[in-house]
């Protein structure tokens, strides 16, 4: 029995686990993957107080951070979460184990979206990534591609840039969405060239990537594509618990980061708000921790 289970182990759960502790609650966090999204950042420089650094790295220091405070960390696919009416509590049923706590807080983050072309799979560790971080090495002197026209997609390119012989992103848009200081950027480097109002429509090769046809009807010749469309939150696990969510499935969450259950919070990329980067993610995990704390110091006094 925890007084506080933290699911995710990303910015925004490391951070929480972080304040627990220091709060001297019972803490256990759970996640898939130390990091989460925040590994395949090559790099992060809007992190205050850190000049430069890789996502991995940063994460390094968080985990290092926590696990000195002697709150465990444990990599489990989760597969349920339930409350337990009777006794006011809930329980978190992973692959391997059980466990059960007077309070939850949800950071699961997110997923990378799919380009749900019939071949994807067929060509994923093919020449189709999901990760520039993991794979850009691999295309040194090929030519490549990223889809997409965000910071993620714009960082992606830069790192693609140091490898490939040539980078193109194919954007659906008139105008990158990217921070006006990375698209400068972006613009600067000589082998990246910028394909706008364009979706990719087909890839094809033998075996691995060899053209990937526009839908303006351009073939482009290319032995990588890098996918970088966004993502959709990890909220699986809530569907069954009534946890209130926005259109897109994002988490609800008021600016204490209580849901609309008592004794449940949420905070970094699977809540709903306008912003997704590491620093919001981090104070939203310390609210979401000051705030069980909170609640749990109310319940033992009630």
């Amino acid at each position: 029995m925890y007084d506080l289970i933290i699911l995710g182990a990303g910015p925004a759960g490391l951070t929480a686990a972080l304040f627990a502790a220091r709060y001297r609650l019972k803490t256990v966090v759970i996640g898939k993957e130390i990091g989460g999204q925040a590994n395949y950042a090559s790099v992060v420089e809007n992190y205050p107080g850190i000049k430069s650094i890789s996502g991995a790295d940063l994460i390094k220091i968080m985990k290092s951070q926590v696990t000195s405070l002697g709150v465990k960390i444990i990599e489990e696919n989760i597969t349920n979460v339930t409350k337990v009416k009777e006794k006011q509590i809930f329980s978190v049923i992973t692959e391997k184990n059980s466990y059960q706590a007077k309070a939850i807080i949800f950071a699961l983050g997110t997923e990378r979206k799919k380009l749900n072309l019939p071949e994807e799979e067929k060509f994923l560790g093919k020449g189709i990534s999901y990760c520039a971080t993991c794979d850009a090495p691999l295309f040194r002197n090929k030519s490549v591609a990223v889809v997409g026209g965000s910071d993620s997609a714009v960082m992606s390119a830069m790192l693609l840039s140091k490898y490939a012989k040539k980078v193109y992103i194919i954007y659906r848009g008139k105008e990158l969405r990217a921070e006006p200081i990375k698209v400068e950027q972006l613009k600067k480097t000589r082998n990246i060239e910028i394909i706008y109002n364009a979706e990719v429509q087909k890839i094809s090769g033998k075996n691995f990537v060899e053209k990937i046809l526009l839908t303006n009807k351009k073939t482009l010749e290319a032995q990588g594509i890098f996918v970088e469309i966004g993502s959709t939150p990890s909220t699986y696990l809530i569907q069954k618990l009534g946890l209130e969510t926005d259109n897109q499935g994002y988490i609800i969450t008021n600016n204490a980061m209580e849901t609309n259950i008592p004794g449940l919070f949420a905070a970094g990329d699977c809540i709903s708000k306008k912003l997704r980067q590491i620093i919001n993610a981090a104070g939203e995990g310390a609210t979401a921790a000051f705030s069980a704390y909170a609640y749990l110091k109310s319940k033992k006094n009630s």
